[in-house]
């Protein structure tokens, strides 16, 4: 059974950063990619940012400039680096991963509140 667990989220000022992680029960290497998605209060579920196992990144245009998606597999961990965070990133932040045959992996998600 893969387990994906989020965490890092939490309640920041605008214009701070968070560095969410997601730890997985498995090797990532055994993922073809591993993302996160966010979903905001009444909107449905986005995507944010994606990295392959080849290290590829692919970005939300929302997004990009601001978050850093990365993976480190000698700890089993994906990391999404946000930066200059803006009241509209409030969401909850789900880990997403991909198996070898389209298998899709989703964590519990964790909480990014953006507010002054």
């Amino acid at each position: 059974q893969v387990q994906l667990v989020e965490s890092g989220g939490g309640l920041v000022q605008p214009g701070g950063s968070l560095r969410l992680s997601c730890v997985a029960s498995v090797s990532i290497n055994d993922f073809d990619s591993m993302g996160w998605y966010r979903q905001a209060p009444g909107k449905q579920r986005e995507f944010a940012a994606a990295v392959t196992r080849r290290d590829r990144t692919i970005y939300a245009d929302s997004v990009k400039g601001r978050f850093t998606i990365s993976r480190d597999p000698a700890k089993n961990t994906g990391y999404l680096q946000i930066n200059s965070l803006k009241p509209e990133d409030t969401a909850a932040y789900y880990c997403n991963a991909v198996g070898w045959s389209g298998q899709l992996y989703w964590g519990q998600g964790t909480q990014v509140t953006v507010s002054s």
